[in-house]
C-alpha cells in the first residue's frame, strides 16, 4: 500500500510511519516542523523513518507544495495527522487553529480527491465531545458544544470531510483519539511535563483539584487501531473512538503513578482550573471493537512504567 502520512515527525505520526514501513508499505511523509516544540525532538522522532520513507517539509496551507507531493505518487490512502494541537494554546490563537486545522484539512482533502485518492483517514479528537455530560462518549452523541477553539476546529474539519463524502464520493474514516501518551509524547502534555518536573525535583503546576479524569490511551494501542482503520477504510463516512475504554484516571492518580515509577516524591502547586478543559473523558469503544477488531491492551500503570523507562533513556 502507498500512503501519505501528514504530521509524520510528530508523536503519533512517527510511530505510525514506523509500523507501516515495518510491514512493507510505501510511506511518504509531510511535516511543516512547526516550532510549537523543538525541531530536534521531531528529528529524533524520525530516527527510524529517515532513509526508509520520503519526508517532505511543507506547510499544509502551501497548496502548490502539497499538490506536488500528491502528484508524485499514486497514493492509496491519505492519513492526515498534521495540525495544531492542544486546548490551552488554542485559546490564544483561535484564528490560526481554524486556518491550519480546518482550511488545511479541506485543502488536503480536495487536492487528494483531484489526484484520484479515494481514501482518507483523519485524526480527530475526544475534545469534539465538549461539554457533553453523557459518559462514556459515544460516536453518535451530539458534538455541538466545543469547549475550546481546538475542539471547534477538529469538529469543523470532521464536518467538512463528511460533506466531501456526500458531494464528491470521498471515503473518510475519522478517528477520535483519547489523550494518547507514551514514548515521544509532546513535551508540554501532562504526563511528559509532570514526569520531567518530578524527575528534576521541580513543582508540578496542577490546575484545579486534580480530580479531573481522562481516558489515557497508550500509543501502541492507538497505532493498532489506526492501522486497522487504514486497512478497512472504504466508501462513505465512518467515525470511531480510539480510547482505553476502561476506568478513567484522575490527574492526582497520574502524578502518584509517575512518582512511584520514578522513585521520587512529587511536589504539587494547585492553581485555578483552566478555561476550555473538560472535567472528564471516557471512550465508548464498542464501535471500534466491532468494526475494526480494536482491543486496547495497555493499562495505565503499565503504560506509565513504559513511558518512564523511555524518558529515563532519553
Amino acid at each position: 500500500m502507498k500512503l501519505l502520512v501528514t504530521g509524520i515527525a510528530g508523536f503519533i505520526g512517527s510511530h505510525l510511519a514506523e509500523r507501516l514501513l515495518d510491514r512493507g508499505d510505501t510511506v511518504v511523509g509531510l511535516d511543516s516542523f512547526d516550532p510549537f516544540y523543538a525541531r530536534s525532538i521531531k528529528e529524533r522522532n524520525l530516527a527510524r523513518v529517515r532513509g526508509r520513507a520520503h519526508v517532505v517539509e511543507a506547510d499544509l496551507l502551501d497548496e502548490a507544495a502539497v499538490a506536488e507531493v500528491l502528484s508524485a505518487t499514486d497514493f492509496d490512502v491519505v492519513v492526515h495527522l498534521a495540525g495544531l494541537a492542544g486546548v490551552r494554546p488554542s485559546l490564544g490563537a483561535p484564528a490560526r487553529y481554524q486556518r491550519v486545522n480546518v482550511e488545511g484539512t479541506t485543502r488536503l482533502a480536495e487536492l487528494a480527491r483531484a489526484r484520484g485518492v479515494r481514501r482518507f483517514v483523519f485524526a480527530s479528537s475526544s475534545s469534539v465531545y465538549g461539554a457533553s455530560k453523557r459518559l462514556p462518549f459515544a460516536e453518535d452523541d451530539r458534538a455541538d458544544e466545543p469547549m475550546s477553539p481546538y475542539a471547534a476546529s477538529k469538529r469543523a474539519a470532521e464536518l467538512v470531510l463528511r460533506a466531501l463524502v456526500h458531494t464528491h464520493g470521498l471515503g473518510v474514516t475519522s478517528l477520535r483519539y483519547f489523550t494518547v501518551y507514551g514514548p515521544r509524547q509532546r513535551p508540554e502534555m501532562a504526563i511528559h511535563a509532570f514526569c520531567r518536573a518530578i524527575d528534576r525535583g521541580e513543582t508540578i503546576e496542577l490546575y484545579g483539584t486534580g480530580a479531573a479524569s481522562r481516558d489515557y490511551t497508550y500509543v501502541d494501542d492507538v497505532i493498532d487501531g489506526t492501522l486497522r482503520a487504514i486497512d478497512r477504510v472504504g466508501d462513505g463516512y465512518r467515525v470511531y473512538n480510539l480510547g482505553a475504554g476502561g476506568t478513567p484516571t484522575t490527574l492526582n492518580e497520574v502524578v502518584a503513578l509517575l512518582a512511584e515509577a520514578l522513585g521520587k516524591p512529587a511536589r504539587v502547586h494547585r492553581g485555578p482550573a483552566i478555561v476550555g478543559d473538560v472535567e472528564h473523558t471516557i471512550a465508548d469503544i464498542r464501535a471500534a471493537k466491532a468494526a475494526l477488531g480494536y482491543e486496547p491492551r495497555t493499562g495505565i500503570r503499565e503504560g506509565i512504567r513504559k513511558f518512564v523507562d523511555w524518558y529515563s533513556r532519553t
